[in-house]
C-alpha cells in the first residue's frame, strides 16, 4: 500500500496540482492585499466607509448593542453583517482577478492560425496532390 501511494503522489499530476495550490494560495495572498490595500483606500474615500460588520440580528429576547456584547453572554447571533462583508469583499477580489487574468491573457502571445494547406488526397488513390490539380497524377482520376 505505501508503495501504491508513492507511485500516486509522485505522478506528474499530483505534484503540478501540489504547486497549482501552493502557488495559488500565494497569488490569493497577494491579490487579498491588493484588494486591501490598493483597491479599497480610494473606493472608501470615494462612496464612503462601508462596513456592515456591527449588522446582527439577536436569536434572543434580549437588545444588544454590538456582537461582542452578545457573544460574551454566549447568545446566538446571525450575523449577517459579517456575511455581507465577506460578499462584497468576494466581488471586489474576484473583478480584480478576472482583470489580472484578461490584462495576462492579452500579453501572452496566441498561436499563429496553422497555415493554409497545399495539397489534399486523391479520393481514388489517396495520394497527395496539389489542390488546384484537376487530374490525380498518380491514377489520373479526373477530380471536381
Amino acid at each position: 500500500m505505501l508503495k501504491e501511494f508513492k507511485e500516486f503522489a509522485m505522478r506528474g499530476n499530483v505534484l503540478d496540482m501540489a504547486v497549482g495550490i501552493i502557488i495559488g494560495a500565494a497569488f490569493g495572498k497577494i491579490v487579498t492585499s491588493f484588494v486591501e490595500d490598493i483597491l479599497m483606500p480610494p473606493l472608501g474615500k470615494l462612496v464612503g466607509p462601508v462596513d456592515f460588520s456591527s449588522r446582527f440580528i439577536s436569536l434572543s429576547s434580549k437588545h444588544y448593542e454590538d456582537i461582542a456584547a452578545a457573544k460574551l453572554d454566549k447568545v446566538a447571533t446571525l450575523n449577517y453583517g459579517l456575511f455581507l462583508n465577506t460578499v462584497i469583499n468576494f466581488l471586489i477580489v474576484a473583478l480584480a482577478v478576472f482583470l489580472l487574468v484578461r490584462m495576462v491573457n492579452r500579453w501572452t502571445t496566441k498561436p499563429a492560425a496553422p497555415p493554409a494547406p497545399t495539397t489534399k488526397d486523391c479520393p481514388q488513390c489517396a495520394m497527395s496532390i496539389p489542390i488546384q490539380a484537376k487530374r490525380c497524377g498518380h491514377c489520373t482520376t479526373q477530380l471536381a
